[in-house]
């Protein structure tokens, strides 16, 4: 029997998330609140439990980071990340925003991601070093490289601290168009060219790893606020994504207070 590849096993597995999640959208689903008081439902633990099912049946060896489940350490280098509702709020809200992330490290280097839009039917997804694809097809960042150009979005501003708002409003004021909303769906409108510069705060491992990918092949950039990469050892969970290098240095400038 021939080996499944990674990246053939993140589609199936998308696949397979959709199936869990379609017939629970829009829903009256029971909700819960975990320890940190964020909101989960069945729908987001039965779909890492099957997602988790099929890492350890096709490569057993490897390490699985979710949110919802504990973390399996099998020692090796490969370690899967993923994240079955990125969006749990916009899910129970009846918005199609929300999304299902995949994603594989070797040695911590992100080398393959994927971010599946199930309401929508929109999926984006790379491998280290193949360049970004939009439902199989080729996709690029837009390359603005300015920000008075530039459109901005942030999924929410309750996550940002008094300084980190204050920082993201001077940033806001500087661009041609600030808005809020869409979950990891912005991720994927970055990697097509519709938006140019993301910011967030407070994300977790899970929230990140699969949009490092995606975005970096698609041609655009992607750090924390001091411009180290995310989910690193000193990582305090902002984020910033930006269409091309130009304006990632500019965006960092003000998030950083040096900006004109």
């Amino acid at each position: 029997m021939t080996q499944m590849l990674p990246h053939e096993l993140a589609h199936k597995m998308a696949d397979r998330a959709r199936s869990i999640l379609q017939p629970y959208f829009r829903t009256r689903i029971q909700i819960q609140d975990k320890a940190d008081t964020s909101p989960v439902t069945v729908a987001d633990r039965e779909t890492e439990t099957a997602l988790r099912e099929m890492l350890q049946h096709h490569f057993p060896g490897h390490n699985i980071i979710g949110e919802e489940h504990e973390q399996i350490q099998q020692g090796g280098s490969f370690t899967w990340v993923i994240d079955p509702i990125d969006g749990t709020k916009s899910f129970i809200s009846g918005m199609p925003t929300f999304g299902t992330l995949i994603s594989l490290q070797e040695a911590d280097q992100p080398i393959l991601g994927l971010i599946d839009i199930p309401i929508s039917d929109e999926r984006w997804e790379a491998q280290r070093g193949c360049g970004a694809l939009y439902n199989g097809r080729s996709c690029h960042t837009s390359g603005v490289t300015e920000l008075r150009d530039a459109i901005l979005y942030c999924t929410e501003p309750d996550p940002f601290s008094p300084g980190q708002l204050e920082r993201f409003n001077q940033l806001a004021r500087r661009v041609k168009l600030r808005r809020f909303g869409g979950d990891c769906y912005l991720a994927g409108l970055l990697a097509s060219g519709h938006i140019d510069l993301l910011v967030e705060a407070n994300l977790k491992i899970y929230d990140v790893m699969a949009m490092v990918t995606v975005i970096e092949e698609a041609g655009g950039r992607i750090s924390d606020w001091q411009g180290q990469p995310v989910a690193g050892p000193d990582w305090d969970g902002s984020l910033l994504a930006s269409a091309t290098p130009q304006l990632h240095r500019q965006a960092l400038a003000v998030l950083q207070g040096t900006g004109a």
